[in-house]
């Protein structure tokens, strides 16, 4: 007998898991990278959008800009959410666009983003998820996308947080237990006794972090904790059935956590603080839409208040929105701060992905309450980056050394050490091209900082694939850019493509002819760029198991067929209107053929 209990996904989108739907969005996030959709809208044939309701821009990432050119595509930016009649339009200083998103996102929306944490609006019982530039342009000009229902994994919560254990030391117990691909693709829910102790703060830091998980979305149930912050009683929310069918359940007992961080260079590289406790750090960043809200300025305060930093140990406070900003000031915390000797930024995305103040120097160790830890990820790939709570970074600033946040510390240790990927550094005279093959087999978590550096995204449009091409893979092997030529194959490990939605890598690599890419598992956002790109991505344990350097691979979508040496391998047709995109090859002509 089947079951016709849904999950929160399958309610929201109507449809069971593994269908294909269109949908149109209630928002549309999008925030510098507007210049880039702009530039694909009008390659769309777009002149009008069509629904200014659904967009939402922020100017955000390099606020205030840093450079001429930058300042000059806030102008276009403005410029255009001004013609378009877009209402929903917030310039430089109001914030970081996950935090100026609580201000616009309601239960029971539908919310994508061209940017990955976009899942940070599940805290409000939105079904919200990343997508890339060039799918943004197709909704700008079409009002709606589609969608893969996918698994959900239930993770149930009791008991209630210790003192000096926070949300992030939840998420990152969640991520370093199943790894930062352990929920690809998936819907991620919230359950249990446990989640009413959670505040709205603290369901947005657990959100935010699901895209570290490689998860489609999370989110939360339309509870009374919901209904105090929103003030009145929701009616639109969604929620699981009982008895709904889950991929996985897990269950945690907040009260049994203690304080985290995930350690260079990965996220689900996580330890106790206890096993690194005594760490000398340089560098300390409190902010971000992780960790920027006025409840975590007020914990990072009170250990910082009547206190000195270290003159060897920058401290960096980033508040994610004005408003925050403005209660911070109205408590005093910013005069804490610049008191114990912080240097409190605006209200912006620089620091923590490198594009503007806040880089490190060659050799810190950098403690941050951000999302990412990847090597050069805050803009120095020679800095390492561990991530932890508002408490456990105030107080290592304070210190000059990783330091438990608790009164009593402990000394546990993380019960699921990390597996270990195969983290290669690919030297200049390393040839991995041979018979139109790229071997990356053994390269697992190749991430799009390495295929294109974050201080770059915005410097360089993703849809400008000329500009493009001589940065490709230059932060992981720079034969590539030079090399790669037309027809190529590139073989790569698991989860492939993780980490920042930007499309960059997946634009230039179709723009210089590769004709498949073949992985163990890829990212989902990364998927969906290929895609969009008309570029065929499969993934295939065994055919990338199978292959030895030097063996020539035949990819034959039509047939649903790849060659490996001798071996033949069936691969899946994609659903009718995904094959449509990549035969016309890619979304931009894909959606001028509809017009």
């Amino acid at each position: 007998m089947s079951n016709n209990k849904q999950t929160f996904v399958e309610k929201i989108l109507d449809a069971p898991v593994g269908s294909i739907v269109f949908k149109k969005p209630d928002l549309v996030l999008t925030h510098d990278n507007s210049a880039s959709i702009k530039g694909t809208f009008e390659k769309m044939g777009g002149q009008k959008v069509a629904n200014p309701d659904q967009l939402l821009m922020v100017l955000d990432h390099n606020a205030p800009p840093t450079n001429a050119k930058l300042a000059t595509q806030y102008q276009t930016i403005r410029d255009f959410a001004s013609e378009q009649s877009v209402n929903k339009f917030h310039d430089v200083g109001d914030g970081i666009c996950h935090q100026i998103m609580a201000d616009h996102a309601k239960p029971g929306m539908i919310i994508v983003g061209s940017d990955s944490h976009t899942c940070t609006a599940g805290a409000f019982n939105a079904l919200a998820a990343g997508i890339d530039r060039t799918e943004a342009a197709g909704i700008w000009r079409r009002g709606e996308t589609w969608f893969r229902v996918p698994e959900t994994i239930k993770i149930n919560l009791s008991g209630k947080l210790p003192e000096g254990v926070y949300a992030k030391d939840l998420s990152l117990y969640i991520i370093g237990m199943i790894g930062s691909a352990g929920a690809n693709y998936m819907s991620i829910e919230y359950h249990g006794e446990g989640v009413k102790t959670l505040d709205i703060s603290e369901r947005m830091t657990i959100a935010n972090l699901a895209s570290e998980m490689g998860g489609k979305n999370a989110v939360f149930p339309p509870d009374e904790v919901l209904e105090a912050w929103l003030g009145k009683k929701v009616t639109n929310g969604f929620w699981a059935d009982e008895g709904a069918s889950y991929a996985r359940e897990i269950h945690i007992n907040l009260s049994e956590l203690y304080p985290l961080t995930a350690a260079p260079h990965h996220v689900d590289n996580v330890k106790a603080i206890a096993e690194v406790k005594g760490k000398a750090i340089q560098q300390a960043l409190i902010g971000t839409c992780t960790n920027g809200r006025i409840e975590d300025l007020r914990i990072a305060a009170n250990i910082l208040r009547g206190k000195k930093v270290p003159a060897d140990v920058q401290l960096l406070i980033a508040p994610a929105s004005k408003k925050i900003y403005l209660q911070a000031i109205k408590e005093g915390l910013i005069s804490d701060f610049i008191e114990a000797g912080a240097n409190v930024l605006g209200a912006s995305c620089g620091p923590c992905l490198g594009t503007g103040q806040g880089i490190p120097a060659d050799d810190y160790t950098v403690i941050s309450t951000a999302n990412r830890n990847f090597k050069g990820r805050m803009g120095n790939k020679n800095a390492e980056i561990y991530l932890a709570s508002p408490a456990a970074v105030a107080l290592s600033a304070l210190n000059g050394e990783i330091t438990d946040p608790r009164d009593k510390p402990g000394n546990e240790k993380f019960p699921y050490p990390k597996a270990e990927g195969n983290t290669i550094e690919i030297q200049p005279g390393d040839n991995r091209h041979l018979n139109g093959v790229w071997n990356y087999a053994d390269a697992d978590n190749l991430n799009t900082d390495q295929m294109f550096a974050g201080n770059l995204t915005y410097n360089i449009m993703s849809s400008d694939p000329e500009a493009i091409m001589e940065h490709l893979f230059a932060g992981f092997d720079e034969n590539f850019a030079k090399n790669v030529q037309e027809g190529d194959i590139i073989v790569a490990g698991e989860n492939f493509g993780c980490g920042s939605s930007r499309e960059h890598p997946a634009v230039g690599l179709a723009h210089a002819g590769v004709k498949a890419v073949i992985v163990k598992s890829v990212n989902r956002i990364f998927y969906r760029s290929c895609i969009n790109q008309g570029l065929l991505l499969i993934v295939n344990k065994d055919i990338v198991e199978q292959y030895n350097p030097g063996d020539q691979i035949e990819a034959n979508l039509a047939k649903g067929k790849v060659t490996v040496g001798d071996n033949t391998f069936d691969i899946p047709p994609l659903p009718e209107k995904l094959m449509e995109v990549i035969e016309k090859k890619g979304l931009v002509n894909w959606i001028k053929a509809q017009a």
